[in-house]
Formats: structure tokens, C-alpha cells, sequence
């Protein structure tokens, strides 16, 4: 906000106010014209600020993780190579700007093999729709019963389920208090064997330990 010539700035409960709204530009609009910026901004403007203010706050989210200060929730990395090592296909489908996904695929997850990367205003609905989920759906030719997916927030959990899809669900501290008892399974984060532990909500998974496996959420799904 500062370089733009505002002096607004959003404490970690404003935001996670914000996060009920899916998309970064779009919590930036809901801000300005429910709260104001700090100085009048034209309505015709309004747009335009809004695009260069998400493109350089996404250069700064890259930058962040291009240098290694912003490092994978636990367990993460560990799930995906599971995956891999099962044949499973691997996608991502997220509303962050298509710029940050791919520096996430591309720096820190670029021995993943990714079949499909959906990011940003690729679908006109955002989630709690569930187009994107349908959409990638699609691309892959899945079909939901054959598809899992680790969610992390309310909206994300309703697209999900809404396509049809069983669904993981790691809660942070921006989430964890919210309502994603719709999800199947519900952990602290997914967990690593060296590291963090999960603290399971929700599941049924045998033998937890700590770390969810993908054998084991295949088995829980498969029945």
C-alpha cells in the first residue's frame, strides 16, 4: 500500500476476514469500497489500481519464494512425491495469481511433475465454485470418485465437495477456525516423519502417527 501512496494496512484478523473472499484483486476491491483506502480513489480507477497494486504484491509473494524465505507447509513436498511414486496424475487448482503458482511449481516443488496448473482468472467463478474443480476435471478426464484433493480453507472445501471430489483439509492459522467439517478428512497439515507433526480433526486414517500418507488416504477413500 505504501508504494502506491497509501497508509492502509491489514492486521492478520482483517485478513482473515478478507480470506472469506477468493482471489487476491478481489479482496482488494471488497477493501476499497467497503472500508475506503486511506485517500478517494475514482470509481472508474478503482480497477486499474487494483491490478497494479495484486501485480506487485504477486512480484513480492514471488520474491519471497524464489529466495527461500517462504518455505512448503509441512509435509507437502513428501505427499506429492508419495503420489508420484503411485502413478497418480498431480494438478493444481488455485485462485492465486498464475505467476505465484508457477513459482511455486517451478522453484520449490520443480521435481513434481505436474499434468495441469489452474491459477488465477482462468475460470470466471472463483471458488466456492466449483468451475474450477470441473474444469480441471476435464482437462485430466476423471472422473470426481477418482480424484483427492488437500484443500485448506472453507471456500476451497466447497468447490471441492461441490464437485464431487473427496477432500483433505489442512487448517492454518488463518483457517483453522472456520467451518470445513465438510471435508473428509480434516489434519493440522499433512506432517513429516522428521519434522511436524499433524494433528488429525477428522479422518479415520489407520495407524496415524503424524504423518498422513497417500496409501492410507486411498484407503479411506476407496471404501
Amino acid at each position: 500500500f505504501k508504494e502506491f501512496g497509501f497508509s492502509d494496512a491489514w492486521s492478520v484478523e482483517y485478513y482473515h476476514e478478507l480470506l472469506q473472499i477468493a482471489g487476491g484483486k478481489e479482496r482488494m476491491k471488497h477493501h476499497a469500497q467497503t472500508k475506503g483506502f486511506s485517500k478517494p480513489i475514482p470509481a472508474e480507477e478503482l480497477d486499474e489500481l487494483v491490478k497494479a497494486m495484486h501485480k506487485r504484491k504477486t512480484a513480492l509473494f514471488v520474491e519471497l519464494i524464489e529466495t527461500g524465505k517462504l518455505p512448503l507447509r509441512p509435509g507437502i513436498h513428501r505427499f506429492m512425491k508419495e503420489a508420484m511414486a503411485a502413478g497418480l496424475k498431480i494438478a493444481v487448482c488455485t485462485t492465486s495469481n498464475e505467476q505465484a503458482a508457477k513459482a511455486i511449481t517451478g522453484k520449490i516443488l520443480s521435481d513434481i511433475k505436474f499434468e495441469l496448473v489452474l491459477a488465477g482468472d482462468v475460470v470466471e467463478k472463483k471458488k466456492p465454485d466449483p468451475e474450477i474443480y470441473n474444469l480441471a476435471l476435464s482437462k485430466l478426464g476423471l472422473k470426481p470418485e477418482e480424484v483427492m484433493v488437500v484443500e485448506d480453507s472453507k471456500n476451497g472445501v466447497k468447490a471441492s465437495k461441490a464437485a464431487g471430489i473427496q477432500t483433505i483439509v489442512t487448517t492454518n492459522g488463518y483457517t483453522e477456525k472456520e467451518d470445513v467439517e465438510a471435508g473428509d478428512i480434516i489434519v493440522s497439515c499433512l506432517g513429516d516423519p522428521d519434522g511436524e507433526k499433524a494433528k488429525m480433526r477428522k479422518g479415520g486414517l489407520a495407524n496415524f502417527n503424524g504423518v498422513v500418507h497417500v496409501k492410507d488416504v486411498m484407503e479411506v477413500f476407496s471404501k
